[in-house]
């Protein structure tokens, strides 16, 4: 499997995700309640899965094999991906200050998480477009076999050692269970 298809493949992780955050923010918008453990593990997947894991592999690995095969950082895809995964990890914390509150025994701010939501939807969704379409093709046309096969150990090892053994599978499960609760 190619590098960029790690990526991809964790696209549709993401977009899954997504399609639970809109039902979670209708169903804040019906005034219904959602499960604090929902919730949670919403915030972990956001915060491990898609920045600690996903972001991890383009920005420590990805991006910089690109910047040594020309694609500039500045000006170029590579910093725009960057602004966007910054935007993206703020919306991250404001949604879970919003949906745990401030303060312990803060009510949830529900109004502003389904704004909040709405706004990290439309972020990751064209974010992830433009990675797939162009960012992606770039990588594909300009890093060679070698170095391919050089990133997805490194994506491989990242999960080893910092997320840990079995975790993107445990997310899977989270997904499967946040699909059923949300989606069917």
């Amino acid at each position: 499997m190619k590098a960029t298809d790690e990526l991809k493949k964790e696209h549709r992780g993401i977009e899954l995700m997504l399609r639970v955050l809109e039902a979670v923010a209708d169903r804040f918008r019906r005034g219904e309640r959602v499960d604090p453990a929902h919730l949670q593990g919403i915030l972990e997947f956001l915060s491990v899965f898609v920045d600690k894991c996903h972001h991890g592999k383009e920005e420590e690995f990805l991006f910089p094999a690109l910047e040594m095969a020309g694609v500039p950082r500045e000006g170029g895809p590579i910093g725009v991906m960057l602004s966007e995964h910054e935007k993206g990890r703020g919306l991250a914390a404001r949604l879970k200050e919003a949906v745990t509150g401030r303060q312990p025994g803060d009510a949830p701010d529900t109004a502003g998480a389904q704004r909040i939501i709405g706004e990290y939807v439309a972020l990751l969704t064209q974010h992830i477009a433009k990675e797939n379409m162009v960012l992606f093709a770039m990588a594909d046309a300009r890093l060679d076999s070698n170095k391919d096969a050089e990133l997805y150990e490194a994506f491989e090892k990242l999960e080893r050692e910092r997320i840990g053994v079995g975790k993107h599978d445990e997310f899977h499960a989270l997904l499967d269970r946040l699909e059923a609760a949300f989606l069917k």
